[in-house]
């Protein structure tokens, strides 16, 4: 399907790579589902509807469209002659070229499911003046697209509310009109209606619940993938400093999820029927509507001036939540340098700490919600008494009847319902607000892929890179960790760069995989800036060997083919052997379905960074970035790996991060910076002499 929305996006004038319309996006089998699709069409400014139409419904101005047939096949279909019997089809093998085929044939392979993809209009700069672009909040536009679900919620609530009138009042004319001129008759004909009335009840409340779980569900689900969209697609140099407290903050959602699933919208819409429902006990007698006035004031009273002290705890156990559970992500990801080093007891002490006020905090807040929530419970309880006690009095001075202050008492537990609910939110609220303002501090973080910006597409890149000028310092370092640095490398060809540790090494490769751009200066690969290229294309044309090797819970081959699932067996094979790895898979009984435990703890450095390499060249990427690729690699594994980098980097532009010389023999140049600049650069023999003699004073091998 993927192939089939290419299509569509050149036809209509967007030409992008596979890689950068499902970058990011989670896939079946490697492929778009239905569902997904829409966030795929948008990157390329296309807006798009599933419909279910047989072919003679389907809308020939709305072409092309996308055709769903069976197997999980699609096509895109370009015109259709009804006059003929006949349609124009364009299959993702041949992209190129248009088929023609008869309706009848179509017919026997057609779902009935057909995709419309139509150009998005976007305001220009000569419509928006000085404005920026509208752009859909996170949160609410998905509340907002299931306004159709909270109506039904909001009818349903009415009808329930409605309903509610019906024993009350059924129990007032028992005891009033029935039973004193035994009336059975009209007894059956009030019971069969009520019994009517509570089935409709029934039915009711379960269709209400059922809609406010399909909002919340389907609420859940959206905003679930939008805040992992924008975890995942955040830039680096504005990721947060502590990944556990930012996890923490992410966490949080929960109480987001729990508060819009708890019946919100349901508590909300009772809340004008305690109007109803007192004006009702109003006219059954005026005096018994006074308990229930003051209790719903004395609630509400108490619930708003309890709202400042719960939106301080709030925020408070929320920082508090996200410093204990940083210390905890930091201890476990650390724990054997923490026994290597005995700091257990540091450790220890403060998590507790961290604790302790977590708890002082949190049962503040407990007790204050309590008292709003039991507070609520007891004034509705007290209402009930009081209503009791006026009623008691108006029936002895003749005002009242029995039926009526058994129907007022029902009333008023309904009235007072609401208020009850709206205090217990009130509770709830500032835990939510607190939890989407941490998530709102995210979702607001620039990502990689803005919405609607327009990448240069280059499915292959040649591998001629410079750098002009170049100045770069991290976020928070006031030091430049580059100054200045300039130089170009052919495509093809292999340079060698040395530096002592924290001149700037390592950041050049960062730069050049776009994982930061630079302050100032720039980057070109084949002669454009690196900040036009779509990052998925990009990437897809580096193998980059970080100096940190990270590899994620799963088995070796998930690992390798995390960057290429599409790799085929052989290919898995070839890379492994290049890499050394057939050492481990050969002989171990599970081969590449080996687990490698969490950040590959089962490996040894070696073979992780076996793994890296495997990982690296599996796609034969025109451009190769590797940072100490044999640091961890005995010399028989390093010399395995020398030859492979050797056969594989043929034509291939090659920088390499080294401190060990038999490295040296893959490259034909050497660039060595110290400080952040560059102090040599030239032909390898003449820097080597250099180095040897002392020339290059401020650099080390």
């Amino acid at each position: 399907m993927v192939e089939c929305l290419r299509i569509l996006a050149r036809l209509h004038g967007h030409d992008m790579s596979v890689q950068t319309l499902i970058a990011g996006l989670p896939l079946t089998s490697g492929d778009l589902s239905p569902s997904v699709f829409d966030r795929a069409a948008r990157r390329c400014n296309l807006t798009s509807r599933i419909a279910s139409h047989s072919l003679g419904q389907i809308n020939s101005h709305l072409l092309p469209a996308i055709l769903i047939l069976d197997d999980n096949r699609a096509c895109v279909i370009s015109g259709i002659d009804r006059e003929n019997g006949s349609a124009s089809l364009i299959h993702a093998d041949l992209p190129d070229a248009q088929t023609s085929i008869t309706l009848d044939t179509l017919e026997t392979s057609y779902s009935g499911k057909v995709i419309y993809c139509r150009p998005e209009f976007k305001l220009d700069s000569r419509a928006l003046g000085n404005d920026s672009p509208i752009q859909g909040h996170w949160f609410w536009d998905v509340i907002r697209d299931n306004r159709r679900l909270y109506r039904d919620v909001m009818l349903a609530a009415v009808l329930v509310n409605l309903f509610a009138l019906s024993s009350p009042l059924f129990i007032m004319n028992v005891y009033d009109r029935v039973v004193p001129n035994h009336a059975t008759d009209t007894l059956w004909v009030l019971s069969a209606g009520l019994f009517i009335v509570l089935t409709a009840d029934l039915l009711i409340r379960l269709m209400r619940n059922w809609f406010v779980d399909l909002a919340a569900s389907r609420t859940d689900i959206r905003l679930s993938s939008r805040i992992m969209s924008q975890v995942l697609g955040l830039k680096l140099s504005h990721r947060p400093e502590s990944a556990g407290a930012f996890a923490s903050n992410l966490q949080a959602y929960e109480s987001i999820r729990s508060f819009i699933s708890s019946f919100v919208i349901v508590a909300l819409i009772d809340l004008p029927f305690v109007l109803l429902f007192t004006l009702v006990i109003g006219l059954i007698h005026p005096p018994l509507m006074i308990p229930i006035i003051v209790g719903s004031l004395a609630v509400l009273g108490y619930a708003v001036l309890a709202q400042r002290k719960l939106h301080e705890l709030s925020e408070s156990s929320q920082k508090a939540s996200a410093q204990r559970n940083a210390t905890l992500v930091e201890s476990v990801s650390n724990l054997e340098t923490i026994k290597s080093f005995s700091a257990e007891s540091r450790v220890q002490t403060i998590y507790e700490r961290a604790t302790l006020f977590l708890a002082s905090i949190t049962t503040k807040l407990r007790l204050i919600s309590a008292t709003v929530t039991n507070g609520a419970v007891w004034t509705q309880h007290s209402v009930a008494l009081a209503i009791i006690l006026i009623g008691v009095y108006a029936i002895i001075a003749g005002d009242l009847s029995q039926g009526g202050l058994i129907a007022a008492y029902l009333l008023s537990s309904r009235a007072m319902a609401p208020i009850s609910q709206a205090a217990g939110l009130l509770a709830q609220y500032h835990q939510a607000a607190t939890a989407l303002g941490s998530l709102e501090e995210v979702m607001a973080r620039p990502v990689e892929r803005p919405v609607g910006k327009d990448w240069v597409h280059r499915p292959a890149l040649h591998g001629e890179i410079e750098f002009r000028n170049v100045s770069f310092s991290y976020p928070g370092d006031e030091q430049q960790t580059l100054n200045g640095v300039s130089f170009k490398v052919k495509a093809g060809e292999k340079i060698a760069i040395l530096g002592r540790n924290g001149s700037g090494k390592s950041t050049l490769e960062k730069l050049l995989m776009g994982l930061y751009h630079p302050d100032s200066g720039s980057i070109l690969i084949d002669g454009i800036d690196l900040r036009q290229l779509d990052p998925a294309d990009l990437r897809r044309n580096i193998g980059y060997i970080p100096q940190d090797i990270h590899l994620f819970y799963g088995t070796l081959r998930e690992n390798i083919l995390i960057a290429a699932p599409h790799a085929t067996d052989q290919q898995l094979i070839d890379c492994a052997r290049l890499s050394g790895l057939t050492s481990l898979t050969d002989r171990h009984p599970d081969g590449f379905d080996l687990m490698v435990g969490e950040n590959g703890q089962r490996l040894s450095g070696g073979q992780r960074q076996s793994v890296a390499i495997a990982r690296a060249i599996i796609s034969e990427p025109p451009i190769l970035l590797l940072d100490e690729p044999t640091g961890a690699l005995d010399h028989a594994s390093e010399e395995l790996v020398k030859r492979s980098l050797t056969e594989l980097g043929q034509g291939k532009t090659a920088l390499i991060i080294t401190h060990r010389t038999a490295m040296l023999e893959l490259t034909q140049r050497i660039l060595v910076i110290d400080g952040g600049k560059i102090v040599a650069d030239g032909p390898k023999k003449d820097v080597v002499e250099a180095l040897r003699q002392g020339r290059i004073w401020s650099a080390q091998t």
